[in-house]
């Protein structure tokens, strides 16, 4: 991985030299936009809309428009010069529990790695904070902006993530909430617990879970550069009726959850297995090569005793 960012974090009058990774990366496939005719390329051009000339990436600077048209230029020095003391470190503010954040807030995250003389106490922090079951609240700019941040850990790492502003948060307008809100039966409630109940895991397990739109959307794009045949769509689920008993959904969703919770364990078994074939496999080659390395290694040294 390739750091995005040096600077340091500000522990009260501790200081911990750090660099910056992101932690998560795009997995999308990516597409251009074509000429459907040909394939070929659509190119654009940057042009100055006062003098109509094409501007070079050199020549480009950020501009804020003010409400009477009147554009404020800002050039890198002008951004680079902003005072704000959290440009080239990690403040941190106060600490918190964690669910005190709530997750709409999260925006981006990152990894943080201690530089060589900072390892002591970037591990300080880290464990102090595991032990105390808090996360750290910080100041951070980065990209040219700053933010709120949330301090973590995570598999024995300090994870960065930054937050928005509460200005950043839309408050939800809807007319329902103004409205006064349905009745709901008792035995509604208790149908929709047993539902949740039927669908409720000890954990969160990812790997049980895949993009199937990127899976299609590869296998269309190897079948079209390979000649093959694009797979037909699997038959689309028809529109949901719309729900008037609650009790009779409630149930037949309850009912069909059992049959799936079968497959499930079903699939999970298999899924396993799998695994520990694959693992099993890899520890006889690794076995294999070993010895097939010390069989070498004996016949090498008994070739250099019957030459000397």
């Amino acid at each position: 991985m390739r750091s995005m960012w040096k600077g340091s974090i500000s522990f009260g009058l501790v200081s911990i030299p750090i660099q910056l990774y992101a932690a998560t990366e795009n997995k999308n496939v990516q597409l251009r936009q074509v000429h459907a005719a040909d394939g070929g390329r659509i190119k654009y051009k940057r042009v100055c809309s006062i003098d109509g000339e094409e501007v070079p990436y050199s020549d480009i600077a950020k501009g804020y428009e003010a409400g009477d048209g009147q554009m404020v230029v800002l050039t890198e020095e002008d951004m680079a010069e902003l005072p704000l003391p959290s440009v080239q470190g990690i403040e941190v503010l106060e600490f918190v529990p964690l669910e005190a954040i709530d997750p709409i807030q999260y925006d981006r995250t990152y990894y943080i790695e201690p530089q060589k003389p900072a390892v002591r106490p970037y591990v300080l922090l880290r464990d102090a904070m595991q032990k105390s079951g808090q996360v750290a609240i910080a100041k951070v700019a980065l990209r040219q902006r700053e933010s709120l941040a949330l301090l973590r850990v995570r598999e024995e790492v300090v994870v960065l993530t930054t937050l928005l502003w509460p200005d950043e948060v839309r408050v939800p307008d809807f007319a329902f909430l103004d409205e006064e809100p349905p009745t709901l039966k008792s035995q509604e409630l208790e149908m929709a617990g047993s539902l949740i109940d039927s669908m409720a895991e000890p954990e969160f397990e990812p790997d049980d879970y895949g993009d199937s739109y990127r899976e299609a959307l590869e296998s269309v794009i190897e079948a079209k550069l390979t000649g093959g045949e694009v797979e037909a769509p699997p038959e689309a689920p028809s529109e949901p009726a719309e729900v008037i008993d609650l009790m009779s959904a409630l149930d037949a969703s309850i009912n069909a959850r059992k049959g799936g919770d079968e497959k499930k364990t079903t699939k999970k078994t298999t899924s396993k297995k799998t695994a520990a074939k694959k693992a099993a496999a890899k520890k006889t080659a690794k076995k294999t090569t070993k010895k097939a390395a010390s069989k070498k290694s004996t016949a090498s040294k008994t070739s250099k005793r019957k030459s000397a």
